[in-house]
């Protein structure tokens, strides 16, 4: 079996698999809609967010069928989004938004740029029509976990915008205070941090927030974030679910939570991602940005020298571990590195042993 080093999906552990093999349900039976308030439940739970301010909604698609939903869901039509990019998933939210036909404005920055907080502050100035502000928290572009306390405390010098923020790499491994930093919904999957398989994701958003949402028309059919909050509310779905991978997703968190939680994943990331750095430093592999300035969830490296990608990729690849590439134009530059997943020290260990036999 391959070790997966790339940003999800992610290696899944035995308990989660054999979930996969529970009983077929009908989708309008009472045994799934007890399975979906559970896991709705769970969801809140991990960031300890109270079910009467909060709603979770889970979606069958991946991450980025929750972030459309948010997107095309929770911006009124007298509203303006401002999208801060600083990577390919920052990008990808701005072709939501245009495809859409979203008002909107963007604050681009390079890929792995930290976010020029007075650039923010300016735009916020110039445009007082902005009613909410989108950033990815962790752009696996390049690993850079951007700073969304710093960002609120801008935001909130402007009044009372509100924050949509791509949590779909951070969420179950970083922090994350919804009400500190004036969150009103955030995105993600089941398949990344919360160790489940593809194809379930996830809202979590501000119950007042989307009552004001009400009278605004929906710019969507299937994702539209409105519908299955009243449904699941009312303990139904509005479409079939993916019943299967709602399971993994149920027995994923019971994980987590036996497992201490969220900082405890963090703690298990940071470990195995500082043993990587560590080694690759004595390789003479340069990380691309600093510890602080990286997420623990996902490291990105500079490619030995006269070595490609290709090279690397597929010499690691026969020794059982799967990295991933750049993006873009990046990807004849660097590489990344994550530890999400049924991953240990001694995966690591290994990998570690077998990446010097390339480089040195």
């Amino acid at each position: 079996m391959n070790i997966l080093l790339n940003p999800g999906p992610v290696l899944l552990t035995k308990r989660v698999r054999e979930s996969l093999l529970k009983p077929d349900l009908c989708h309008r039976e009472s045994e799934f809609v007890e399975l979906q308030n559970k896991i709705r439940s769970k969801l809140l739970d991990v960031y300890k967010l109270s079910a009467e301010k909060w709603a979770a909604v889970i979606f069958t698609g991946s991450g980025t069928s929750a972030m459309e939903s948010m997107i095309t869901s929770l911006i009124p039509m007298h509203g303006k989004l401002l999208i801060i990019e600083n990577g390919v998933y920052g990008e990808r939210m701005t072709k939501i938004a245009k495809i859409h036909d979203i008002n909107h404005i963007v604050l681009h920055h390079e890929w792995g740029e930290e976010i020029n907080l007075d650039n923010l502050n300016n735009e916020l100035q110039y445009h007082d029509e902005i009613s909410h502000v989108a950033i990815v928290h962790h752009e696996t572009t390049t690993g850079r976990l951007n700073n969304i306390e710093k960002i609120a405390s801008v935001c909130k010098k402007h009044g009372d915008i509100s924050l949509l923020v791509d949590a779909v790499s951070s969420f179950g491994a970083e922090e994350l205070k919804f009400n500190e930093w004036n969150i009103t919904a955030c995105a993600s999957t089941a398949n990344k941090c919360l160790h489940g398989v593809p194809g379930a994701s996830f809202v979590i958003a501000n119950r007042d927030a989307v009552s004001s949402m009400s009278a605004t028309p929906a710019r969507t059919l299937y994702l539209n974030f409105i519908d299955y909050l009243d449904a699941q509310d009312n303990n139904k779905t509005p479409f079939t679910q993916s019943i299967q991978t709602f399971y993994a997703l149920h027995e994923a968190l019971e994980e987590l939570f036996e497992q201490g939680g969220w900082k405890n994943r963090q703690k298990k990331y940071q470990n195995l991602i500082g043993l990587v750095r560590t080694e690759f430093e004595n390789l003479k592999i340069k990380p691309c940005l600093k510890r602080n300035e990286s997420s623990c969830v996902l490291n990105s490296f500079y490619l030995p020298k006269e070595i490609s990608y290709q090279k690397l990729h597929d010499e690691l690849k026969k020794d059982g571990f799967i990295i991933y590439a750049g993006q873009g134009g990046l990807k004849k530059s660097f590489f990344r590195i994550s530890c999400m997943g049924d991953i240990f020290e001694d995966d690591i260990k290994r990998f570690l042993s077998a990446i010097k036999k390339i480089v040195v």
